[in-house]
């Protein structure tokens, strides 16, 4: 009697527990795959708007109309352009307040774009820890539904006299389908969350570059800046 040795047959056939353990993997597998193509799509765009707000930023254009610019898009102020918006607004307040010390000045607004900095990295982030968790711990979910599946089969020899190659076979096959199903959860996981990592950080580090610069720009204008933050209060008004 030939037995049905389909991927199909193979997973029905398989005990509750080696089932539930697919099931598992086959949601960290989905989980995983929508996780890497948002965050494709996340960097993606994180990139082009940083780009962008670079070569409008180095243009020569006046910082007070580059602020009016990006104040009128606040709902969707993301990256490089809300690090800059908050900088340049703590500037405002200060002036506002009739601050002069141009080092007391600096802290606030280098403060100001360090918390931006950290929400938008955390933006960046996020779920980048799933992706880990799936890819770490996937290969020995897979590993305990074929262990499961193979002492079962080993089990069931046990209870007849004569013992074969054929009769261990299915049970065996079964089991090791746990296992590809979590290396097949795992691998796209472990190398997304490596790509996307090193991406994080690439643009992290253009956010902290252009901070550094903009503080330096304003450290070295500040003797002309109170125009400009007036022209801001005005764009404000």
């Amino acid at each position: 009697m030939e037995t049905d040795m389909s991927l199909i047959s193979l997973v029905a056939r398989a005990s509750i527990l080696v089932q539930i353990v697919m099931l598992i993997l086959l949601a960290a597998s989905v989980m995983s795959w929508v996780v890497i193509f948002l965050k494709h799509k996340l960097l993606k765009q994180a990139q082009q708007e940083a780009l962008r707000f670079e070569d409008q930023f180095w243009s020569g254009i006046n910082l007070s109309d580059l602020y009016t610019q990006v104040k009128r898009r606040t709902d969707s102020l993301t990256g490089m352009a809300k690090i800059f918006e908050s900088g340049f607004s703590e500037y405002v307040r200060i002036h506002k307040r009739g601050g002069s010390n141009t080092e007391m000045m600096l802290a606030g607004v280098q403060r100001s774009m360090k918390v931006s900095m950290a929400r938008e990295e955390d933006r960046l982030e996020a779920n980048l820890a799933l992706l880990a968790t799936i890819g770490s711990t996937s290969p020995y979910i897979g590993l305990f539904g074929t262990v499961w599946g193979i002492m079962r089969s080993f089990t069931a020899l046990g209870s007849v006299q004569h013992a074969s190659l054929s009769m261990v076979a299915p049970g065996i096959a079964e089991a090791l389908i746990a296992t590809a199903m979590g290396l097949f959860a795992a691998i796209p996981a472990v190398i997304a969350y490596n790509r996307y990592a090193e991406r994080v950080d690439r643009i992290a580090g253009a956010y902290e570059n252009f901070a550094e610069e903009f503080a330096t720009i304003l450290q070295r204008q500040s003797h002309h800046m109170p125009e400009e933050a007036a022209a801001a209060n005005e764009a404000e008004a």
